[in-house]
């Protein structure tokens, strides 16, 4: 498999880079809420994780829904363990760069994170968002539990009827079990709130859920 092909294939684990046994560090609050970066969470609590391109722009997205209790960006979906932003730029983990949300669902239910998912980006682009181009940028759902997985599949289904109505082709994004969440570098959390003027692609269909 040659290089340039690892950003748009996902590399089987025997191409997958090594990683390492000892997590990122990442700081203890949240640089918005000051609410923990990293469990355990609060009893009732429950977590939600989606991959919509870039992290910076998704992570800021959910943050600022009511009922949002921390959000954290990190890895996952890939072979790699505990690998570095660099590590999944080269397309060799296998991971999307996804947005762990943690929230109360007594103010705010997992439909209304999925219908902020779907809306917030354009989810029938395949191994890119925009111009940012590569494996970490797919759309992804990872599911904590079945309920979840059922929401996710409903609400592509019901999108993918709108999408289409508008002129879009078929849905890509990945829906599946929640594999290991690997936290991303101190710097890339909360990044935009770190550097208003900072970078996001992010960007929708200008199609509503309906």
């Amino acid at each position: 498999m040659q290089e340039r092909n690892f950003r748009q294939q996902l590399p089987t684990a025997a191409h997958a880079l090594p990683g390492r046994a000892t997590p990122l560090w990442v700081p203890q609050r949240h640089f918005v809420n000051g609410h923990p970066l990293a469990g355990p969470f609060p009893p009732g609590l429950r977590q939600g994780l989606f991959g919509l391109g870039c992290f910076w722009g998704a992570e800021r997205r959910f943050w600022q829904l009511p009922g949002v209790f921390t959000t954290a960006v990190g890895y996952a979906g890939g072979h790699t363990p505990n690998p570095t932003y660099e590590e999944v730029c080269t397309g060799r983990t296998g991971h999307s760069e996804v947005v762990l949300v943690v929230y109360d669902p007594q103010a705010i239910g997992y439909e209304s994170l999925l219908r902020v998912f779907w809306e917030a980006h354009d989810p029938t682009q395949g191994m890119r968002q925009g111009n940012d181009v590569g494996t970490q940028y797919r759309s992804v759902v990872y599911c904590f539990d079945e309920a979840q997985r059922l929401a996710a599949e409903a609400t592509r289904a019901a999108y993918g009827e709108h999408l289409r109505a508008a002129g879009y082709p078929s849905i890509t994004t990945e829906i599946g079990p929640a594999p290991p969440f690997y936290y991303a570098e101190e710097y890339h959390q909360q990044y935009l709130a770190k550097n208003p003027g900072g970078y996001c692609g992010l960007g929708g269909t200008g199609v509503s859920c309906g």
